[in-house]
């Protein structure tokens, strides 16, 4: 139902950019924008206070008809109505993908098997609402009758990563009282350094898990509420635990309420789940009413995404550069920088998003892929960043695309800071498109008073390719509508990307593997199972780990 026609690199549009690809591989950058003045204007895009400028990019008209030829080609646009109008575009699961319908402001109803999804989302949000006003106003409180001011957070993957990144995006609006911290690995460090740092009486703990089965989340759970009930006892469970999941029996039996579940929907995958009731810390730590605000941005987003002309439409613009350089230039990486500290899990949080949606090798028409799908996404927050991998970034044997993403403003205007990091993002895309040619080296060392000698042995050193790609994502403040169309860019990015490169973006299959080998491995390690059969590696790995653990 959803698989192209023929495979995408067989089609006109992919044939006519691997002939422009050889084109641009010999086209400076430089020169592109001396030639053209208005270039910065005519690949930039603004929606609200948002600007993408995509200027600085190995791109002129020919190239941006020929990406956007690719988009129709694939089929993008109707897969976007697919997409909202909730078929079940997730094929291998047979499932709707609508964490659009989580934001739906309009309200208007979305169908799922001819069932108007949003009165369950509204209810759902109503819920939230009211518990998360009841935490911050004192009303719901803990065994003994105090406040609960710590909140933890108890999962896995979306069900960390996501709120984990928004709420540390958003601690500006944190409630002054309000601590929140996350427990997502099932190394035991994790776990006892938060219970090092709470207080039974005010801690609330919410467990994330949609079958209420993650092993990882469940054990985490297990060993938080022991803790708790050595200190409290077995009835401050149901006071100081509620659960995201859809389980209510294996909810009730952990000595939940099963009134404080929340529940989401199998519509909504992981990845994509912050926007629902995995966002309840989210709502706790700023608000209810900023966590709406949150969904309004991606809800101006999606609308943005699904109105806009392709060649104006920012997630679409997005994604057809990362497809540009992975699949006509074997550029297998992409870095993503805020230079924004509130924003330093972003780079982690995109990483899940990308990989775990694209990291695919099986078409939608169940045959293997024969193109490269997702790049590997890395990164983290500038100016640190600039004294770790930005030495590969400038002079490395490959090109990699950035994403610099930056406020005007910030929530912490101290002296000249922001102005510092300001010129240091705006320097470090001008000087990955300028670079320095080997002459412009010798004459800046010859200026400083080097010897003849000195310049012929360090102008190279000296010297930068540059030509090399990247976006600058510029807005006004990081708030909860800026964070939300910002996460949402990302979203429908990879979207249009999984659609272009026909695979299915909404499972995660490959996950899987590991942890079913792990529970093979598990009773051998605890000296409970005889030796399955393994390769010869592992089973003398599991051997010599008894022996040091004895």
């Amino acid at each position: 139902m959803f698989g192209l026609k023929r495979e995408i690199n067989k089609s006109f549009a992919w044939k006519r950019l691997e002939h422009q690809a050889k084109r641009m591989r010999k086209t400076e950058m430089r020169s592109m924008f001396d030639k053209d003045p208005q270039r910065a204007e005519k690949y930039s895009i603004s929606l609200g206070n948002m600007l993408v400028d995509f200027s600085k990019n190995r791109i002129d008209d020919k190239v941006f008809a020929a990406l956007l030829r690719l988009a129709k080609e694939a089929g993008v646009a109707k897969r976007i109505e697919q997409m909202f109008a909730g078929d079940k575009i997730n094929i291998t699961e047979k499932r709707a993908v609508l964490h659009i319908a989580l934001r739906n402001r309009a309200n208007k109803p979305i169908y799922v098997d001819g069932k108007d999804v949003m009165p369950e989302i509204n209810r759902v949000l109503g819920k939230i609402k009211d518990f998360s006003d009841a935490v911050r106003l004192g009303e719901f409180t803990g065994q003994t009758g105090k406040r609960l001011t710590n909140i933890v957070n108890i999962g896995i993957g979306g069900s960390d990563l996501g709120p984990k990144m928004a709420t540390e995006a958003l601690k500006k609006y944190w409630a002054k009282d309000i601590k929140c911290y996350f427990i997502s690995n099932i190394d035991g460090t994790a776990c006892a350094e938060v219970l090092n740092k709470v207080d039974p009486e005010t801690t609330l703990f919410i467990v994330c898990s949609k079958t209420f089965t993650t092993i990882e989340t469940l054990t985490n759970a297990r060993t938080c509420r022991r803790w708790l009930v050595d200190a409290l006892g077995e009835p401050a469970v149901a006071k100081h635990f509620v659960a995201v999941s859809t389980n209510t029996e294996e909810v009730a039996k952990f000595g939940i309420n099963p009134e404080n579940m929340f529940e989401f929907w199998d519509f909504v995958g992981g990845r994509y789940s912050m926007w629902s009731a995995i966002g309840l810390i989210v709502a706790i730590a700023v608000g209810y009413e900023n966590f709406e605000k949150m969904l309004n941005g991606a809800y101006e987003m999606d609308q943005h995404f699904r109105t806009a002309e392709p060649a104006k439409n920012i997630p679409m613009v997005l994604a057809l550069l990362s497809i540009w350089y992975n699949n006509f230039f074997g550029i297998r990486n992409h870095a993503v920088v805020p230079y924004d500290q509130y924003l330093r899990y972003l780079p982690a949080y995109l990483q899940q998003l990308v990989m775990e949606s694209n990291g695919k090798f099986v078409s939608l028409d169940d045959k293997f892929v024969k193109y490269q799908t997702s790049p590997v996404v890395f990164g983290g927050a500038g100016t640190d960043v600039q004294h770790s991998f930005f030495q590969m970034i400038h002079q490395g044997t490959s090109a990699v695309p950035c994403d610099f993403i930056i406020p005007a403003i910030s929530h912490n205007e101290i002296g000249e800071h922001h102005e510092i990091l300001l010129a240091n993002v705006l320097a470090q895309s001008e000087a990955l498109m300028k670079g320095k040619t080997v002459q412009e080296a010798a004459a800046e060392l010859k200026a400083a008073g080097k010897s003849k000698e000195e310049v012929a042995r360090l102008k190279k050193y000296k010297s930068f390719k540059g030509n090399r790609p990247s976006n600058m994502i510029v807005f006004k403040k990081i708030d909860p509508h800026t964070l939300g169309m910002l996460v949402a860019m990302y979203e429908h990015k990879t979207f249009v990307e999984g659609v272009i490169w026909n695979i299915d973006s909404f499972d995660q299959m490959g996950v899987e593997l590991g942890k079913q080998m792990a529970l093979r491995i598990l009773p051998e390690l605890q000296g409970n199972h005889e030796s399955v059969r393994h390769d010869a590696s592992t089973k003398a790995l599991i051997s010599f780990i008894r022996g040091l653990r004895k």
